[in-house]
């Protein structure tokens, strides 16, 4: 297919493998843009068959996304984490969407695992997600996390689902919630979000309420109340480092 799958990685030795063979069947050619990985990644990446660029710096999602996209050179992108797989079903179904060409970018539903349990609730499904888009009518924003694609023109959806090895442990739960907050915090810090003593409480009150209650987490059991537990702790640690961020002379 005239078809170019973008990964970024860093330290993905557990998921890299995996993730490129769901995708080989359907791609031109494989981008791994990594930004320092120490655990093997690059050389499994390329074991692969994958093209891989490593760079020296961290800019972000979205900017190291755009990064992966620059060096694309078929008419169609797909844009895949490290940690999902296409099923085979969804292969085609990609392979379908490029063919026709009805659309410049089509939305995937995406089913999510977390610690080994598949989530249908906690606002986690069904997570559509755009990643198949036409090259030149779409880019990746420069949000440093939670980035998405920006795409000029019409939206089509695909039926099948891009499958989520998200967290696989609590300890890849902790690490991620981190990573994300301190992302979080810089992304509103650059926003010029102005947060008071009390911010992180009820925002991170609000995020627990919304996951396990509105959402529904409730009916994902443990792990929906895990989830949203997570959510909470990662917004007040976001907020709290806004706090520290603003403090700074």
């Amino acid at each position: 297919m005239p078809l170019s799958v973008i990964v970024t990685t860093l330290n993905e030795r557990t998921n890299i493998t995996a993730c490129l063979a769901s995708v080989e069947p359907i791609a031109a050619e494989m981008i791994v843009v990594d930004c320092g990985s120490t655990d093997g990644t690059v050389e499994l990446a390329r074991e692969a068959g994958a093209t891989v660029h490593v760079t020296p710096d961290w800019p972000g999602f979205g900017p190291q996304k755009n990064r992966a996209l620059a060096l694309a050179t078929q008419p169609w992108i797909l844009s895949i984490d490290a940690d999902e797989r296409l099923s085979p079903a969804l292969a085609g179904e990609i392979a379908d969407a490029v063919s026709q060409a009805r659309h410049a970018g089509y939305e995937i539903p995406r089913l999510s695992q977390f610690c080994g349990h598949w989530v249908r609730h906690s606002g986690w499904y069904p997570d559509y997600v755009l990643r198949l888009f036409k090259r030149g009518a779409g880019r990746f924003s420069d949000h440093l996390v939670h980035e998405r694609v920006l795409v000029d023109g019409t939206l089509g959806r695909l039926h099948e689902q891009l499958l989520h090895y998200s967290y696989t442990t609590m300890a890849q739960v902790q690490e991620k919630s981190a990573r994300y907050a301190k992302a979080g915090a810089e992304e509103l810090f650059r926003r010029g979000v102005k947060v008071s003593p009390l911010t992180p409480w009820y925002k991170s009150g609000w995020a627990f309420v919304r996951a396990f209650v509105l959402q529904r987490g409730f009916m994902d059991g443990w792990a929906g109340f895990a989830i949203s537990r997570s959510h909470a702790h990662t917004t007040y640690s976001k907020y709290q480092q806004l706090r520290a961020l603003r403090r700074q002379p």
